[in-house]
C-alpha cells in the first residue's frame, strides 16, 4: 500500500485498531504523527561494559539477559524489585528502589540494556537510572546489528517502545519519500540547517548522538519559526487595530485608592502600575502581560488599572476560571474599593436566573462599574454599556476563542492578562511576543517565606504528627499526591487511599478529599469548607495547585515531589504562607537517594529562579504547552542551548512577513498551511478573503 503523511496509522503492517487506539493516546494518529514521534533518548552501545568488569564506583551500560527477578520488601516497608543480569563474561544484580511495578514489564528470559552506578551490597550491585527492553527473544540485541546508536521513543501501555522502534524502521524511508519542506531551500540555508527529510532521517536513524542533535535543532527552528510567525503578526494586527477607549490620567480614584491601602506598594508594583498607565494613555491599544510570583500583587496593579477606566466614564471587567477564585477575587476588591464607595459586581454561573438576570441588567445600563466573574461573563445575554478594559487572570486557563470574546464585549476595550507562573524573560519573550510584558518579582514586605525541607518515608509518622500539632493549634494543612488511586503499574501513593488512612490516624481532625475526577460542584464544596475552616486537612490532586487563599492553611505535605516539575512544586507551596503566621512545605519523598533538584527548590523561593531551573529539567514545552489552546506545545526547543535558533526564526519570520504579510505567495502558501494547522489562531491571522 502506498503511504502518504495522511494514511492513518492503523493501516500500517502490524498495527491494526487496539494498537492505533494505543497510539491515539500519545498523540500519533497518522504517518505524519509517527515521523515526529521522535525518540525521547538514545542509547549509545559504544559505550556498553562487559558485566565482569564491572567496578564499584564507576558509572556504567551493560547489556544482559534476565536470568532471575524479585520484588523485596525492606523493614522500612519499601518495595524494590531486583533484576539479576547475565552476559557471556558474568553476572550483576540490579535493584530499583520503590519501583516494585517493573515487575509487570521485565520479564525472565528479556535482553535488557541499563545504565547506572555500581555499588556494593552483599556485592556488586547496579541500580539503574534508566532501562530498555532490547528483546525478548534468544537472539543478539534488536537494534544494535544496525548501527551503536539505539533510539527509545516515548511508549504507552500496550505499545512497548520495541514496537514503535520496529514500525518506524519498516516505514521510515517510505514515509520521508512523500514529505515535502515547506520552508523554503534558500531560507533554511541561510540559517544554516539542514533539510526536513534529511533532519527526520537524522532523528530516526542517527549514525551519533551529535547526528540527531542536528536533527533536533531544525524541527526547533521550525516550531521556532512558526511560533514567531504568529506573535509577530498578531502584533502587527494589533499596532494596525484602531484604538478604542482614550484614557487620560485624572488622579482621582487612583489616588485616593494608593492614600486608602493599608500597606505600601513594592517598587516592581509601582513600576508596572506606571507601564499599564502609560499603554492605556497612549494612542495603541493596550495589550499587556502582568506576569508575577505567587502572592506578589498582581491583583492591587490591575486594580489601578480597572480605575483609570472608570475615571474616563467606562466599565472594567475581571474574568477568573473558577468561581472560588472570583469569589476570591470579588471579596478583596469589594475591600478595597469600600473607602471609595465603588461596589463590584460578581456574576457567577451557579447563580439563579434571577440572580443574574439582576447582575446582566447593572451591567447593561452601566450602573456595575467593575465586573468580576468567570465564563458567564462571555455569554451573549451579558451586555456592557461602555466596556473599557478586559482583565483577565490566569489567562492560560482560558482559550483564545472566549478571550476574544470577552474583548469584543466592548469597543477595541483595553487587555491586561494575568499569570502566577514565572517564566525566565527569554521564554516570555519568545512565546508572548505579541504582548507587552510587566513583571513582579518583589514580594510585600509583610509576605512571610515558606520554610521548605525534605523528609523521607522514615519520617512518615513524624509528619503525621506536625499536622495534628498545626491543626491544635488551630490551622489547617493540605496534603498533595501525584495520582488519584493507586495502580499495580505503579507504587505511588494515591489520594483516595491516603485519605482514607489519614482520616483514621488524625482523629477527631475531619479530612476532605478533592480532585479531578470529582464533578466541579462537588469539588467547590470541599474547597469552600476548607476555606471556612471546617475541614481541617484537604488531601488533594494539583486541582489545587492555582486556587483559593485560606490564610489559616500553614502547611503543605507534598508526597512523592520527585514526581512533580518544580514550577508545579512551587506552586504548591504558594497555597501557603498567605497569612500571619509562619508556614512551612514538606516534601516526602520514598526513600534517601540523593535529590539535588529538591535541594535546590528548598533553598530558593524565587519562583522566576525555579522557572529557570523548570525550564533546563523539563524543556520549554512543558512550561508554555497551554500558552496555544488546541495548537502544539514546544516540544523540540531547548532555550538553554538553543538562543541562536531563536534570534534566527525572529530575523526569518520578520523578513517573511515584511515582503508577504498573509503568505499568501505561492512560495510561502505551504508555510501558511503548517501554521494554520499548528496553531489554532493561524486562520485568524493569516486568513485570506
Amino acid at each position: 500500500m502506498a503511504i502518504t503523511l495522511e494514511t492513518s496509522v492503523q493501516f500500517l503492517k502490524g498495527v491494526g485498531p487496539r494498537r492505533a487506539e494505543a497510539f491515539e493516546r500519545i498523540g500519533v494518529k497518522t504517518v505524519e504523527d509517527l515521523l515526529y514521534h521522535v525518540p525521547m533518548r538514545y542509547m549509545d552501545a559504544t559505550t556498553v561494559v562487559p558485566i565482569g568488569r564491572l567496578s564499584v564506583g564507576q558509572e556504567a551500560t551493560v547489556i544482559g539477559r534476565v536470568v532471575s527477578k524479585a520484588v523485596m520488601s525492606t523493614r522500612k516497608r519499601l518495595r524494590i524489585f531486583r533484576a539479576v543480569l547475565q552476559d557471556d563474561s558474568g553476572v550483576i544484580e540490579c535493584a530499583w528502589p520503590g519501583q516494585a511495578f517493573l515487575d509487570k514489564t521485565i520479564k525472565t528470559g528479556q535482553l535488557l540494556l541499563v545504565s547506572g552506578p555500581v555499588k556494593f551490597f552483599h556485592g556488586r550491585q547496579l541500580n539503574p537510572r534508566e532501562q530498555v527492553v532490547l528483546s525478548d527473544e534468544d537472539t543478539a540485541a534488536e537494534g544494535m546489528r544496525d548501527g551503536v546508536v539505539l533510539p527509545v521513543y516515548p511508549a504507552t501501555e500496550g505499545l512497548p517502545h520495541r514496537f514503535i522502534r520496529k514500525l518506524v524502521k519498516e516505514n521510515l524511508e517510505a514515509a520521508l519519500g512523500v514529505v515535502d519542506d515547506p520552508v523554503p531551500p534558500d531560507v533554511i540555508e541561510s540559517v544554516p540547517l539542514a533539510p526536513l527529510k534529511e533532519s527526520l532521517r537524522r532523528l530516526h536513524r542517527p549514525d551519533s548522538a551529535a547526528d540527531a542533535e542536528k536533527g533536533r535543532r531544525r524541527l526547533a527552528f521550525d516550531e521556532l519559526l512558526d511560533l514567531q510567525l504568529v506573535v509577530n503578526r498578531a502584533r502587527q494586527l494589533a499596532t494596525e487595530a484602531p484604538k478604542g477607549p482614550t484614557f487620560v490620567v485624572r488622579k482621582d480614584l487612583t489616588t485616593r485608592l494608593k492614600d486608602s491601602l493599608p500597606f505600601d506598594l513594592t517598587a516592581d508594583q509601582r513600576q508596572a502600575i506606571r507601564e499599564i498607565t502609560a499603554n492605556m494613555t497612549s494612542a495603541q491599544r493596550m495589550n499587556r502581560l502582568l506576569m508575577g510570583d505567587v502572592g506578589t500583587g498582581k491583583t492591587v496593579v490591575s486594580l489601578f488599572a480597572m480605575l483609570l477606566a472608570l475615571e474616563n466614564g467606562y466599565q472594567a471587567v475581571f474574568m477568573a476560571p473558577t468561581e472560588l477564585l472570583v469569589e476570591q477575587h470579588g471579596n478583596s476588591l469589594a475591600r478595597l474599593l469600600a473607602p471609595l464607595g465603588v461596589v463590584p459586581d460578581v456574576l457567577l454561573g451557579r447563580f439563579s436566573k434571577s440572580e443574574k438576570d439582576a447582575v446582566r441588567a447593572r451591567i447593561a445600563s452601566g450602573e456595575s462599574r467593575i465586573v468580576v466573574g468567570t465564563h458567564a461573563l462571555i455569554q451573549k445575554t451579558t451586555e456592557f454599556a461602555r466596556l473599557g478594559l478586559v482583565v483577565i487572570d490566569e489567562q492560560h486557563r482560558f482559550g483564545v476563542e472566549q478571550r476574544a470574546a470577552l474583548v469584543e464585549k466592548g469597543a477595541s476595550p483595553d487587555v491586561l492578562l494575568l499569570t502566577a507562573t514565572p517564566i525566565p524573560r527569554s521564554l516570555a519573550l519568545t512565546v508572548y511576543g505579541d504582548l507587552d510584558i510587566s513583571t513582579i518579582r518583589m514580594k510585600p514586605a509583610n509576605r512571610l517565606s515558606v520554610s521548605t525541607s525534605v523528609r523521607t518515608n522514615k519520617h512518615r509518622d513524624k509528619v503525621y504528627s506536625f499536622i495534628s500539632d498545626q491543626c491544635a493549634l488551630g490551622r489547617q494543612a493540605y496534603v498533595v499526591y501525584p495520582v488519584i488511586e493507586e495502580s499495580e503499574k505503579t507504587d505511588l501513593r494515591a489520594a483516595t487511599t491516603m485519605a482514607a488512612e489519614l482520616t483514621e490516624k488524625l482523629q477527631p481532625i475531619e479530612v476532605g478529599l478533592v480532585h479531578g475526577a470529582l464533578k466541579s460542584d462537588e469539588r467547590d464544596l470541599v474547597m469552600r469548607r476548607f476555606r471556612d475552616g471546617e475541614i481541617g486537612v484537604l488531601v488533594a490532586t494539583t486541582v489545587i495547585e492555582v486556587g483559593i487563599d485560606v490564610a489559616n492553611a500553614t502547611l503543605m505535605v507534598i508526597e512523592h515531589p520527585e514526581r512533580f516539575g518544580l514550577a508545579q512544586l512551587h506552586q504548591l507551596r504558594g497555597r501557603v504562607g498567605r497569612g500571619a503566621e509562619e508556614s512551612y512545605c514538606i516534601l516526602l519523598k520514598p526513600d534517601g537517594r540523593p535529590t539535588p533538584r529538591l535541594d535546590e527548590f528548598k533553598n530558593t523561593d524565587d519562583g522566576f529562579r525555579i522557572a529557570e531551573l523548570d525550564l533546563k529539567e523539563r524543556g520549554m514545552g512543558e512550561l508554555v504547552g497551554a500558552r496555544q489552546s488546541g495548537g502544539l506545545a514546544l516540544r523540540f526547543t531547548d532555550l538553554a542551548t538553543d538562543t541562536d535558533l531563536v534570534a534566527r526564526a525572529k530575523q526569518v519570520a520578520n523578513g517573511i512577513l515584511a515582503s508577504d504579510p498573509k503568505l499568501s505567495s505561492k512560495r510561502f502558501k505551504p508555510l501558511r498551511r503548517r501554521v494554520e494547522r499548528r496553531y489554532q489562531r493561524g486562520m485568524e491571522l493569516f486568513g485570506i478573503g
